[in-house]
């Protein structure tokens, strides 16, 4: 049975993740479909459905050669959409479980020294049930492997509903295809918790996957998305709603126009609070009280990308950049507010280029936005290459937090930094006013 609507609904509450489930390990955080011997799809078997889907091994070694065989199912692809047979979306419909509260042994891997749920993980599995999701979608029974190599190309949203996670709790993850384009699919998925008897909604996240040829080089084709019933249609139809909102937000990006009439007061007010009304000069620049120049308000990490953290296509596992970056992210807003921030919301994550193990990931984290509480942090993250010391973006992360006080105000002193202020303003007021 198709699960219920997704809503994307915004909360500004905190995501306090404290241990608050009554009993610890009682029964009370056990959901009884997880009881031992329930055939359920659990989130450690995940990524093994998936080698077995693509054909690849766990063994580094092997797994090279299970890559270099996949070029002869360049053959298996369609050569149009029409091709293809159409699917429903409860072709793609999967529930998978994290059984935080049936399986103790399991909790220490999502565990924070505070005892809260490490958000981190939580990124990792939605971004594998993403992809599994999309193979459930263009999965053909008469071929032993899919021809497919299907990765992530953008986190539209992950909306938090609930501001607390259980770190002894079971939680369920569901979801499907809601949106097919020729080569791209969104699926949107859902995460609720057991708690006092019940499910209740914890975040709603909708990520975009491309399909390509089996060496990952061109796109390829997948299988037309059929919704039956209005509500379907309704939910195919925000799809396309979400197509062209990227799009348009595209066209309207800081990298490509100029600010509007309203961002370019918003600049100059800025500039005229922070002028030495001493000095006559456009130099002379002084920190309004309580407030941080934005180039004291970064927080850089390295990471060298090593085969464990590999994805079955040979390339550093999506969920593990997520990670990293939020992981980062979240450092930066709780030095800068002086308090562990909560998150609110994750958006337009975009990945851009594949990384490559054995690359030198660079991660640099900016405080770009702040109001009241609410804290705007933007990752960048590329790879460096320290030979020819060249480097190449891959992803830019957003992330919203929320502190239990009043964070200093970011003040740009250039017009770079006043660029990533209003990105910061825009992805912030997308957050919380939807």
């Amino acid at each position: 049975m198709l699960s219920p609507r997704f809503l994307l609904l915004r909360s500004a509450a905190s995501l306090t993740t404290r241990s608050l489930c009554t009993g610890g390990v009682s029964n009370k955080g056990r959901a009884p479909d997880m009881v031992e011997g329930n055939p359920l799809l659990h989130v450690s078997n995940v990524r093994n459905r998936l080698r077995e889907i693509v054909g690849a091994s766990t063994n580094w070694s092997d797994h090279q050669q299970a890559m270099a065989e996949r070029v002869s199912l360049s053959s298996m692809l369609a050569k149009s959409q029409k091709d293809l047979p159409s699917k429903t979306m409860k072709d793609s419909y999967l529930e998978v479980h994290l059984p935080l509260g049936s399986e103790p042994q399991l909790r220490e891997k999502y565990l924070t020294y505070h005892n809260t749920v490490r958000f981190g993980r939580i990124l990792e599995d939605l971004d594998s049930l993403a992809v599994l999701i999309s193979y459930s979608h263009t999965y053909n029974a008469a071929l032993k492997k899919s021809p497919l190599s299907i990765v992530t190309a953008l986190v539209d949203k992950i909306d938090m509903r609930q501001h607390i996670i259980y770190p002894d709790c079971d939680i369920k993850f569901t979801g499907h295809v809601t949106w097919v384009g020729s080569t791209s699919i969104e699926a949107k998925m859902h995460m609720s918790q057991y708690h006092d008897g019940a499910y209740s909604p914890v975040l709603d996240a909708t990520f975009v996957m491309v399909a390509r040829d089996p060496e990952n080089k061109r796109a390829a084709y997948v299988n037309p998305l059929k919704p039956e019933g209005p509500e379907e249609e309704k939910i195919f139809q925000e799809g396309e709603a979400n197509k062209s909102r990227r799009q348009e937000l595209s066209t309207a990006s800081l990298l490509k126009v100029a600010p509007t009439d309203e961002e370019r007061k918003i600049v100059h007010s800025l500039f005229l609070n922070t002028l030495d009304t001493k000095t006559v000069s456009f130099r002379s620049r002084l920190l309004p009280p309580n407030s941080v120049w934005m180039e004291d308000a970064k927080l850089k990490g390295l990471e060298i990308c090593h085969p464990q953290e590999r994805n079955i296509f040979n390339r550093i596992f999506g969920g593990f950049l997520m990670r990293k970056a939020y992981e980062l992210g979240w450092a930066n807003a709780c030095s800068y507010g002086g308090c562990r921030p909560s998150l609110v919301a994750v958006d337009d994550i975009l990945f851009q280029k594949p990384v490559d193990i054995g690359s030198l990931l660079l991660l640099s984290s900016q405080v770009c936005y702040t109001q009241g509480n609410y804290v705007q942090v933007r990752v960048h993250s590329e790879v460096f290459d320290p030979l020819t010391r060249q480097s190449n973006t891959t992803n830019v992360f957003h992330f919203t937090f929320v502190s239990d006080r009043d964070v200093p105000n970011i003040i740009p002193m250039t017009y770079g930094e006043s660029m990533l202020y209003l990105d910061g303003k825009r992805h912030f007021n997308q957050t919380i006013e939807s």
